[in-house]
Formats: C-alpha cells, structure tokens, sequence
C-alpha cells in the first residue's frame, strides 16, 4: 500500500441500500417481506443529527510499552429527536469507529514540496548523482516529518481520517445507531518502530472512548461538557443519559484501525472492555494483518476488502475458521482498493495525500488483484465501492446487533445487493 511518507506497512458517498427493517425513533419496524434484501427509501425520513468532541490532541496515553500520545477526539451521528438537541427516545446501540495509519497534516506545502522532491530524487538517481540524490532525500524526510507531526504545526490543519467514513454513520444513525468515529492521529504519528504494541494502543483507545460513553449514559464524565454540536457550539452530552444500549455496541476499524478493532475483540481481551460494555459485532474494512494477531471466535465477525487491496487482508477469515464459535463473514470486492473506503483518502475528495493506492493494470481502469493470482480485475469507482460497503455494513450491524435475521441472506451470499455489480464474494463460517 503506498502514502504519502513512511507507512509502516502501510464528499461523503451516494445513498446507499440497506437489509430489512429500519429503526424509527428507536423502534424496530417489521420488514415488508421476510427475508427480503431491499433498498430502504423510508430511511430518509429519520433525521439524523451531528456532535463532536474534543478532550485535546494528547489527552490519551496507551501506557507501556507503547510511547506516545494520542487525542481523544470523534464525530458523532445520532437519531435525533424531533425538537430536541438530542437522539430519539430510546436506547440505541453504539457503534464506534477507528480510521487507519494516514497523514496526521493537511499540510499542503508541504505535500507539494515532498512530490517535487520525489521526483527529483528519481532523476537523480538515474542521474547518478550522488550529491543533489542526499539533497532530495533531505527534503523528502523533513516535508514526510510535517505531514506526520503530531500535533501540527501552528495554522495547519489535523488531517481528518475520522470523517473519511460519514458516508457509513449517516446511514448507520438512520437505522438508530449511534456512531462515534474516532480520531487515531497521535498514534500515526507515534507508530513507526513500535510494531509490537501498536494495536494493543488502538485497542485501548477504543475502550477509552467506551468508557466515556458509559459514563456519559449514566450522565455524568468527560463528555457530558464535551459534546456538542459543532455548527453553534451548543452541549448536546447531557441528552445522551439513559439513551445508550451498551449490551449492544459493535466496532469497526479500517486499515490498522482494523487491526485495533480485531484486538480489542479478540479472546484474550475482553476483559479489558469498560464494565457493562458488550461487544456483540465487529467488522474490519481491510483490517491489517501484519503482526499481534490473535483469534477471534466469541464475536460474531466480519472482514471485507478488496481484491486489489495491497494491504491483502482476507487472512482473518482464514486464521479463525474452524475455530470460530461465532459467525463469521469474509466479503471481497472483485477491484476494490484500499483507499476507497475513507472519502479523506480518496482522490475525489482533493484532501492532501489522497490517491488511489491500486496498482494500475495495463488497460484504462484495471488494477492488478493481490490476492496471489496477479489477475487484472476492472477496478470499482469510488462511488461503487462505497455503496456495497454501506449495504454489507448495515445488514451485519442490523444482524448482530438487532437480531435482524432478515439480513442474514446477504450476509451469507444468498442473495445479492439490487443495483450494484456483482463483483462481491461471500464466504459465511458458521459457528463450530
């Protein structure tokens, strides 16, 4: 997977088509044919509302033996309440998010100046010289130090991965979740050598936001103050009180965000989530896969990538079949690629650092499949891959965390999305 600078492995999207029932105000409607797959146009009139929160950009230490902080920071979608500042009368489970190792800067100097030496660096290696080789390479390490700087410079702006996924929490909170997608920069920045923990520091910035949310439910804590609305600034926590199910929370990470949330579900972890949290669902966008891998088989799971992906990460199906005693989903999408699941990544966007990370085949819109056959594979538009991520995500959250068996269909490839290609393999792992 390419970036911008030193990866240690490695707007929002068209409506997207949803499995079954759809939440109003909390309550669950019946389907209007069981077991059907159909897109849901009522969706639309459930108003969705947006919070953020900000705790400071070093508010989190993971502890030993990672080094280094990180922020405590999200963006919130909710069900809101008709006439209120707050979700819709309740309780609504929770979902919480982790983007992956990106660009901590919108640095855009900066980006400009590490392209031009980059490729100055590659005329003058073919160049052979030496000397103006050790200048741009000078350059290419101080431009990747600012746009990997954490916190960034005066009058620079976070880069924000979080956001790269309203698509997915918009259409979540219009199904009654509650979405928190968190920011992960402070340990992009901190991560590089620290393979052997890096994960487990994700894994606890995801139960450090838990927590506050369990405190915020039982109305008190950090966030009570913290969360407001972002357009007038107005406190928005106290509204939460009592409106949260944390019998019923579900996880998502993409990339090493992935990662962390395979961590933080895995066997030997559950222990570490906050008192009163139960994870029922977790499902990782081309979740990393490099190291610190450890089963998971109590909680039912879901990993979907793309074939063109070089992060390659279908193996977490393959590592916890067999052993699996909760269900678990492997979903490929013949041409997707890494990058377009994050809208900040995407080029579309026109954010800093943002590209289509595929490797190119030789014909206009090939990209070449990771999956070891080196085939060529017609690669999936950004809007494409956007919309069969947002069915698959909401059939498996309305499946595991609402009991929606109407979605089950879809999540066990008998049957298919209406009005998206088919380019997407299932594999369902029942429970052993």
């Amino acid at each position: 997977m390419t970036t911008v600078a030193k990866r240690g492995g490695r707007v929002a999207g068209t409506a997207a088509l949803a499995a079954g029932a759809l939440i109003v105000a909390g309550v669950v409607t019946a389907p209007a044919e069981a077991g059907a797959v159909t897109a849901d146009p009522a969706a639309a009139t459930v108003s969705v509302g947006r919070a953020v929160y900000d705790l400071g950009d070093l508010a989190f230490e993971p502890g030993a033996p990672y080094e280094g902080k990180s922020e405590i920071a999200a963006v919130v979608r909710y069900p809101e309440a008709s006439g209120s500042p707050g979700p819709a009368p309740g309780r609504h489970p929770l979902i919480v998010m982790q983007h992956g190792q990106w660009a901590t800067c919108a640095d855009r100097p900066a980006q400009r100046a590490l392209t031009k030496a980059r490729k100055a660096l590659e005329r003058a290696e073919q160049a052979g010289d030496e000397a103006a080789a050790a200048r741009q390479t000078e350059i290419i390490d101080r431009m990747s130090d600012r746009l990997w700087a954490w916190p960034c410079r005066a009058g620079v702006a976070p880069l924000p991965s979080s956001s790269g996924y309203e698509y997915l929490a918009e259409k979540l909170a219009r199904e009654g979740f509650v979405v928190v997608s968190t920011g992960a920069n402070g340990i992009n920045a901190t991560s590089g050598g620290q393979a052997d923990s890096v994960y487990r520091a994700r894994a606890a910035l995801i139960n450090k936001h838990l927590e506050l949310w369990r405190q915020l439910d039982a109305g008190k804590g950090s966030l009570k103050g913290k969360l407001k609305d972002p357009a007038t600034g107005r406190g928005k926590g106290a509204a939460f009180a009592g409106r949260l199910d944390l019998g019923r929370v579900g996880t998502l990470g993409h990339s090493m965000g992935g990662g962390g949330v395979m961590q933080q579900v895995s066997d030997r972890r559950h222990g570490d989530w906050p008192a009163g949290v139960r994870v029922k669902a977790a499902l990782g966008l081309a979740p990393t896969a490099t190291w610190d891998v450890e089963p998971v088989t109590k909680v039912p799971l879901a990993v979907l990538w793309g074939t063109c992906d070089q992060v390659n990460t279908g193996e977490y199906v393959k590592w916890n079949k067999r052993k699996n005693k909760a269900p678990l989903h492997g979903i490929t999408l013949t041409g997707g690629n890494h990058n377009y699941f994050n809208t900040q990544w995407s080029p579309s966007s026109g954010q800093v650092a943002a590209v289509n990370d595929a490797i190119p085949g030789e014909r206009r819109g090939q990209c070449v499949a990771q999956d070891g056959t080196d085939r060529r594979d017609q690669g999936l538009g950004e809007a494409a891959q956007r919309r069969i991520t947002t069915g698959y995500t909401v059939a498996f959250f309305r499946r595991y965390l609402l009991g929606d068996t109407s979605a089950q269909p879809l999540l066990a490839g008998r049957k298919r999305l209406p009005g998206v290609p088919d380019v997407v393999k299932v594999e369902y792992v029942k429970p052993h």
